[in-house]
């Protein structure tokens, strides 16, 4: 092949693959959440923060499945959550809307489940999300 053929087809290939943004962490998406006190669900949408992730409540519906507004809609939920491997994610911060309290974020990924726990001093509660 023609060397002046050939580099820019190897300056092409460089430049889309530089181009290519990074593989996600599979957590990376969106998640329904389980009814919370009030029995609404929420829609969370995780995304990279750096290397860590976070979350913001993108939607929120009541028990017949209709949206609802709330004023956590657009909040960021968690973040600094880091990737541990093997699908465990640790040493976020996560803040619980009905509680108005911030708590230590972890997560376990588990095919289309993510084992959502916050975590308070000794007292830990949490929720399993169901990827959309």
């Amino acid at each position: 092949m023609n060397k002046r053929v050939h580099t820019p087809i190897v300056i092409l290939s460089t430049l889309l693959t530089l181009a290519m943004p990074a593989a996600a962490d599979p957590a990376v998406g969106l998640w329904k959440t389980e009814p919370d006190r009030k029995n609404l669900t929420s829609h969370i949408q995780i995304r990279q923060c750096g290397p860590n992730l976070c979350g913001k409540v993108v939607k929120a519906f009541d028990p017949s499945g209709k949206e609802v507004k709330t004023k956590n809609v657009g909040k960021e939920l968690f973040w600094g959550v880091k990737p541990a491997g093997n699908g465990t994610y640790k040493d976020g911060t996560v803040v619980v809307p009905l509680l108005n309290v911030k708590a230590k974020a972890n997560m376990k990924l588990q095919g289309s489940k993510l084992k959502v726990t916050g975590c308070k001093g000794a007292i830990c509660d949490g929720q399993t999300w169901t990827r959309l």
